[in-house]
């Protein structure tokens, strides 16, 4: 969704979003306060996204933990640097599947 609402969202911009998501989380929940979210508008999109998914999911279906979700922002971020080979090459190999 966020490369459909943002037509400068690259895959590199992407990758660093979901980078900083992990951090973001990880703050709501306690952890990581020694670390600085990144402010870049770009970016704003996906942390917000990852942020709000995860308060509404991490412990409140299937007994999902912190440690789970953030695996599972990794495991979307590496499928994104595998695809990335233009500037928004992830955006045209996933939206084949939505």
């Amino acid at each position: 969704e966020q490369y459909r609402e943002n037509p400068k969202l690259t895959d590199a911009m992407c990758i660093f979003a979901l980078e900083q998501a992990k951090i973001a989380v990880k703050q709501q929940h306690g952890f990581a306060r020694n670390e600085k979210v990144s402010d870049a508008p770009d970016a704003q999109g996906i942390i917000a996204w990852c942020v709000q998914i995860g308060e509404e999911r991490i412990g409140q279906i299937n007994d999902l933990t912190l440690k789970e979700y953030i695996a599972s922002i990794e495991k979307i971020r590496a499928s994104v640097e595998r695809h990335a080979c233009g500037s928004r090459s992830y955006f045209e190999f996933i939206s084949r599947y939505m």
